[in-house]
């Protein structure tokens, strides 16, 4: 027997870096679903502006703040945009990884997301736009490290990673002036 409205929620998003706003999303998912997926996008790339951290590196930073409460997958970028045939990769992911069919998308873009799945005939996926309660991003996150602005960054970093700090840093350093992008 459920205890939750859903079964299983999947979240899709790069977390290069990862901060409050995704941390709000993930609660959010967390309170709703009984089984929380999260898929990694742009896993095949790293050193870049865009996406300096290993799919590894993501994974370990959202395994130390949310241990065994989420599944964790990477998620190929297959060159097509955000439109139905992302969305069916994006299924097809979440049954081979795990085993069923979610029943709640979440996300913290403004656009509807849901329209990924409109090809599936007989699919009923809702959606939960998180509104942003945190007014950050990724790519303010990576100019604090570039800066060396550690206050500023851990202001919207869980304390779980704030030891992190001068490793992810130099990881976003070594890869700022890199921009090349394979993901869209």
């Amino acid at each position: 027997m459920y205890t939750k409205p859903y079964r299983l929620g999947i979240i899709v998003g790069r977390f290069q870096v990862f901060h409050a706003g995704h941390e709000f999303m993930i609660d959010k998912a967390i309170s709703l679903c009984e089984e929380v997926g999260i898929f990694i996008g742009s896993a095949q790339e790293s050193g870049t502006y865009k996406n300096p951290l290993t799919y590894e590196m993501r994974k370990s930073l959202i395994q130390t703040v949310y241990g065994d409460k989420v599944r964790i997958y990477p998620l190929e970028d297959i060159g097509v945009g955000n439109n139905s045939k992302w969305g069916d990769y994006v299924l097809e992911n979440v049954e081979k990884q795990m085993g069923q069919t979610p029943d709640l998308l979440v996300s913290g873009k403004e656009d509807r997301r849901i329209d990924w799945f409109d090809s599936v005939k007989g699919l009923t996926i809702s959606e939960l736009y998180v509104p942003k309660t945190v007014e950050i991003s990724a790519s303010a996150m990576r100019e604090f490290m570039v800066r060396d602005d550690r206050q500023s960054w851990m202001r919207y970093t869980d304390p779980k990673l704030w030891d992190r700090f001068e490793e992810l840093r130099q990881i976003v350093l070594s890869s700022h002036l890199n921009q090349f992008t394979s993901s869209l």
